[in-house]
């Protein structure tokens, strides 16, 4: 609890009246942090805390990497930066050791100060002196944590790139055609077998890994540390994120299972523009960097790069690729769904060539100064349209259809409307695409006239639609004839729920299964809904694991 001897012992409240002093000790919240603990987050809303004991570290994340930017002892404040320029906090506080700190209220701090103008004036000081030294960092060059070397059109080096893209991790691309590559490269360049070849921070030279061997040389986990869980989740899109936040905020142990990288589909997204909370939108993968942090945080496991090869129904053991298994008290399926492939002449041999399946952020710098194409009309592709319009010569959209309202948000059609270098051919298909070792050129045909035209293309990125993949799981698991899960009603009314109580809403046709976002039969497929039903997944496990728990100690 505390006292005014507590607050008058902080240098910067030591002039105060008793009457301030005492509203500080009635109004302010005493904190007593374990060595880890966070007093504020990174973002966290503004406040004013003072340290009365311990010491507190002050670190903030620069391209994925954290980094340490001071501390703070007894008798020092933070929080000077949000309250002086009504911004939330640019970095995090937490405890290197046992501490006790004091956080004062926006509201209570500003009464303060009206009464007692010096404590306003220090803090604007301190506030402008700690601003200045968060842009000496920030200008920084950011130090990568991989190099990669190889050819822009080899497909392993695209998967590497973005992998570690995707994954948040720094890293720099160096193509064999560069200029001074070896310069660039620093040293003897790697021979041609061995491309791509990645270097690690340490030193260590790669040549053509696995991502699994270059996720393990990188420190993810890759492996569960448990026999068992309560909740395993398979998949890392928003579904499964949200399920592992609040799985793991509530206590269970919870396990991901995701082979790719966080985010999903939504984690390829430029920019969503109409997600609850982000006025200005968010990139996709923004948006999973900060839900896979907050869920690491809250004690979730994540694995990486490990595809799920079959599950038990009834012992709810998975099976990973690799021999290695777990159990589940429950099972969460939230494998979201993926990409509709085309089948259209030259595109098989082209694939990772310059066709590309939807697309990550880190394709755009290799569209700079070409002309390239998206064939679809969704959201999708019209925020990947934006995105590259940055960068490359000229975007054009190859539509079916006769309008792009049908199928695309309006703020997205408005947008690319703005845009000179965008440009949409309705009634349109591609028919062929040509090239040696990458993509040269495309055919497209005009559905009224019936006319060909061939356009050099320098990369052309396919988003049209998605389909279920669930192939692989067990017949007990009923799906829709288009692979999709079903769930609740749905389970019930194809005859599929055979035991004495009604399924959950997001349950499976097994009990203690459920699945949650697009791999889940169901109307709307968006971010906000495959969230929420990541949450509410949690929901039913909790009320599943308390009847199992009652029915076996029957």
């Amino acid at each position: 609890m505390l006292t005014t001897e507590d607050v008058r012992a902080v240098p910067l409240f030591s002039t105060l009246s008793e009457a301030d002093l005492e509203r500080l000790v009635r109004t302010s919240a005493d904190m007593s942090l374990r060595p880890g603990e966070y007093a504020v987050h990174e973002g966290g809303e503004r406040a004013l805390f003072a340290v009365l004991s311990g010491k507190v570290e002050v670190v903030k994340m620069f391209d994925g990497v954290e980094r340490t930017l001071g501390w703070r002892l007894p008798g020092t404040i933070f929080g000077e930066v949000p309250l002086a320029f009504a911004t939330p906090f640019p970095g995090a506080y937490r405890a290197a050791e046992a501490s006790r700190v004091m956080r004062v209220e926006p509201h209570h701090y500003f009464a303060i100060a009206s009464s007692a103008p010096e404590v306003a004036e220090q803090v604007g000081k301190l506030a402008r002196e700690r601003i200045g030294g968060l842009q000496g960092v920030a200008m920084q060059a950011p130090k990568a944590q991989v190099a990669v070397f190889g050819d822009r059109w080899d497909p392993a080096c695209g998967d590497v790139r973005r992998f570690l893209s995707r994954n948040q991790i720094a890293h720099d691309w160096l193509s064999p055609d560069a200029a001074n590559a070896e310069a660039a490269w620093g040293g003897a360049l790697p021979v041609a077998a061995d491309l791509p070849a990645v270097r690690l921070a340490d030193g260590s030279l790669l040549g053509r890994p696995t991502i699994r061997t270059l996720a393990e040389r990188l420190g993810l986990q890759t492996r569960p540390r448990l026999a068992e869980y309560d909740a395993v989740v398979i998949g890392g899109g928003p579904a499964g994120l949200a399920a592992a936040v609040y799985g793991a905020s509530e206590g269970l142990r919870t396990l991901v299972i995701e082979r790719e990288a966080p985010g999903g589909q939504a984690g390829t997204s430029s920019r969503i523009e109409n997600y609850l909370g982000f006025p200005n939108g968010v990139s996709g993968d923004e948006l999973a960097s900060r839900a896979l942090q907050q869920a690491r945080r809250l004690g979730a496991e994540l694995l990486v790069t490990r595809t799920v090869a079959k599950v038990d129904p009834h012992s709810r053991e998975i099976f990973l690729d690799g021999e290695e298994s777990v159990r589940a008290r429950s099972l969460i399926l939230a494998t979201g769904v993926s990409w509709r492939r085309i089948v259209t002449e030259g595109f098989a041999k082209l694939i990772g060539k310059g066709i590309f399946y939807g697309a990550s952020r880190s394709e755009a710098s290799s569209t700079h100064g070409h002309d390239i194409f998206l064939i679809g009309a969704g959201n999708s592709a019209g925020q990947a349209a934006l995105h590259f319009a940055n960068h490359a010569r000229s975007v054009t959209l190859i539509v079916r259809g006769d309008a792009l309202a049908r199928s695309m948000s309006h703020y997205l059609v408005d947008q690319l409307g703005g845009k000179s270098n965008i440009a949409v051919r309705l009634h349109s298909e591609v028919v062929a695409a040509h090239g040696g070792d990458h993509l040269e050129s495309i055919d497209i045909l005009d559905r009224q006239t019936r006319a060909v035209t061939r356009h050099e293309c320098g990369g052309l990125f396919i988003f049209i639609g998605a389909d279920a993949d669930t192939g692989w799981l067990p017949e007990a698991l009923a799906r829709d004839r288009n692979g999709y899960v079903l769930t609740g009603d749905a389970v019930v009314k194809a005859g599929r729920w055979s035991h004495d109580r009604d399924p959950f809403l997001l349950e499976a046709s097994v009990p203690g299964i459920f699945a949650c976002g697009d791999v889940r039969l169901g109307p709307v497929k968006r971010v906000a809904s495959a969230v929420g039903e990541g949450s509410m997944a949690i929901a039913f496990v909790h009320q599943y694991l308390a009847q199992e728990d009652a029915r076996l100690r029957a």
